[in-house]
């Protein structure tokens, strides 16, 4: 819920005020978790710290941020290395926070997560040596302040919002319930830990592919195209006999098309909309996101206790990743930035 609140609070107070003190309130509450004296507590403590972190560096800030200071024949590499940034974070900090705990007991580790948090405010002055926000780096390309309620009235961004619904459920019904898949399937535990590292290590390639791709595709049909492998690598998991070979292939494949929607996703918006009025409409973009992750990881734990499996969550997934490729495919796409003319033919062409 915080998301698009804090998309539209850049728009009022600038990205380094609120990115600064996102950062100082993560930290803040993070070191309060080990001192929570029940799980109320906890859960109060927690959800703070997690809302704060949506000032601190959620997708729809830093995208947004960074699509609007971007130059458009820069933008989706740049996007996807944003992208990419969240799996190279996740990846650095679990051996880190695993080697703490071993070391020092899990209160130490969550101390020094807190500490970390403190990294984003001078992080933060970085955005004031460009334009500020809203500012005229691109005005063309920057357009208008579009209003939520004119977004939601035209159909591309439900469209685009549908579809980032769904990877919302795919991604989190796998990182919730791969463990216990892996158990079902008769496989060690210790798998499971290698699996999301595979997937993780396999984010950061895709994430900059996708951005790499962007400038060279339609937007709208690379996700077409990502939400159409997906579904191909869920359906093959579910028909192939389960075996190591298996696994670490639909980790490889899932994790090349995990974080390639999100690239995609900001600058088709960008495109769309503006990119002054990304992280205020991926704000709710992503608020719907978290809806359908809600979802995923909620409905995977109903039917296993009512079952002891996955089968119908599995097929669910499988038709919503194939639903999410053809919401994208009647998209109108704005014009593509033109690329350069050959110095040969500049002349001629101008």
């Amino acid at each position: 819920m915080s998301q698009p609140v804090c998309g539209a609070l850049v728009r009022q107070i600038g990205a380094p005020r609120l990115l600064a003190a996102g950062g100082l309130l993560v930290a803040a509450l993070t070191a309060l978790v080990p001192l929570a004296g029940s799980g109320v507590q906890l859960v109060l403590v927690m959800a703070a710290a997690g809302a704060a972190g949506a000032a601190a560096g959620s997708a729809p800030l830093l995208m947004g941020i960074v699509a609007q200071r971007a130059a458009p024949q820069a933008r989706g590499f740049a996007l996807g290395v944003v992208s990419a940034g969240g799996s190279l974070g996740q990846l650095a900090a679990a051996p880190l926070l695993a080697a703490t705990i071993a070391a020092f007991g899990w209160q130490a580790a969550v101390f020094g997560l807190a500490a970390s948090a403190l990294l984003v405010v001078p992080l933060a002055r970085t955005f004031r040596s460009g334009p500020a926000v809203g500012g005229d780096a691109h005005p063309r390309e920057a357009g208008p302040v579009v209003t939520l309620r004119a977004a939601v009235a035209n159909r591309n961004y439900w469209l685009v919002t549908a579809g980032f619904f769904v990877c919302g459920f795919h991604v989190s019904f796998l990182t919730t319930h791969m463990p216990g898949v892996i158990d079902l399937c008769g496989l060690p535990a210790g798998l499971s830990g290698a699996w999301l590292a595979v997937v993780g290590a396999c984010n950061v390639v895709s994430s900059i592919g996708a951005g790499y791709l962007m400038q060279r595709a339609p937007m709208k049909t690379l996700l077409a195209t990502v939400y159409a492998l997906r579904a191909l690598g869920v359906v093959a998991f579910i028909v192939l006999p389960k075996n190591e070979a298996v696994l670490f292939g639909f980790a490889l494949w899932m994790g090349l098309t995990y974080m390639a929607t999100l690239p995609p996703t900001t600058g088709l918006i960008a495109q769309l909309f503006g990119a002054r009025n990304v992280a205020t409409l991926f704000g709710v973009t992503t608020l719907v996101h978290q809806v359908g992750s809600f979802l995923g990881a909620w409905l995977g734990g109903v039917e296993v206790e009512l079952t002891g499996g996955y089968a119908i969550v599995w097929w669910i997934d499988a038709a919503l990743a194939l639903g999410a490729a053809a919401a994208h495919l009647p998209i109108r796409e704005a014009g593509r930035a033109p690329a350069a003319a050959p110095a040969a033919l500049a002349p001629a062409a101008r």
